[in-house]
């Protein structure tokens, strides 16, 4: 029994190596969750396990989760400078982009949210977040507040980051875009820009401290609930980043922005059904 393990063991290493780098790509892309790839790929309860209780499950979690953490940072880091460019250089055809891809993620995200059934709260809960967050962002808009890029704003960076690991579905960009920030944040971390990983550090470790037991006690006792508020903030945050003038600019820049937006949905479904496909193979 012994050999045909230690045979399977480097493939199985290999595979959650690459896992791990699509869920870091996910933390990092706009629209596509690394808590829900998580979910997909059966990683995100001994992730949970781990961060909840991180001194008891060290020694049986962290083992197998390495070559998940060692693609995750590869992913991660490795699209972070492209997407710093892209956004800079052509930041509405990169947005619609995204919004494609966070459009093609939805029946994922309502699919993953009734796994556990469907109740009228869910939909209240969704809602209610979806206006709730909608209000508050419309709200800064109009007012025109500016989130200057500080210390404090990068500690928050790291809050939405942890929070998008933690709490399936939530894309952390779909809050930084709205106010300004994911795109120096997005440059810092492909530069490698300490004044910005310090502090977004920071947020995320302090963030997994205080809401790891929390967010995990509430998906268990109230995941439908939960998950479905958390698509209400999505599309609350998705909304609020449509670059709608771009689309009536010329006529060139509204035939890129469509055809960004149907790339992206259409990459968004194809990765979808990769991600069928892989977690109907290891069940």
């Amino acid at each position: 029994m012994t050999e045909p393990t230690q045979k399977k063991s480097p493939v199985l290493f290999l595979i959650r190596m690459v896992q791990g780098a699509i869920i870091g790509l996910g933390a990092v892309l706009p629209g596509i969750s690394g808590g829900v790839l998580s979910v997909i790929f059966g990683i995100y309860k001994p992730i949970m396990e781990l961060l909840s209780n991180p001194f008891k499950n060290f020694k049986s979690h962290v083992p197998p989760l390495i070559p998940v953490i060692i693609g995750g940072i590869i992913g991660f880091l490795g699209i972070a400078r492209l997407l710093g460019f892209f956004l800079t250089q052509y930041p509405d055809p990169s947005v619609c982009l995204f919004i494609g891809l966070i459009a093609g993620m939805m029946p994922s995200l309502f699919r993953e949210a009734s796994e556990q059934g469907v109740t009228k709260g869910s939909y209240i809960s969704l809602f209610v977040c979806m206006i709730v967050i909608f209000l508050l962002l419309a709200g800064l808009q109009v007012a025109s507040v500016t989130i200057e890029a500080n210390f404090v704003s990068y500690l928050f960076c790291g809050f939405c980051l942890a929070l998008s690991v933690i709490a399936p579905g939530m894309s952390f960009s779909t809050l930084l875009m709205p106010l300004g920030l994911y795109t120096p944040f997005i440059e810092g971390i492909g530069n490698m820009d300490l004044q910005i990983l310090i502090p977004a550090g920071i947020g995320a470790i302090v963030t997994v401290i205080c809401l790891a037991k929390l967010i995990n006690a509430l998906f268990q006792h109230f995941y439908s609930i939960a998950f479905h508020g958390i698509i209400g903030i999505v599309i609350a945050a998705t909304i609020m980043i449509i670059p709608f003038s771009s689309f009536v600019t010329s006529i060139t820049s509204c035939i890129v922005n469509i055809v960004c937006l149907v790339v992206g949905f259409i990459a968004s479904l194809l990765l979808d059904r990769f991600n069928s496909k892989v977690k109907a193979e290891s069940m």
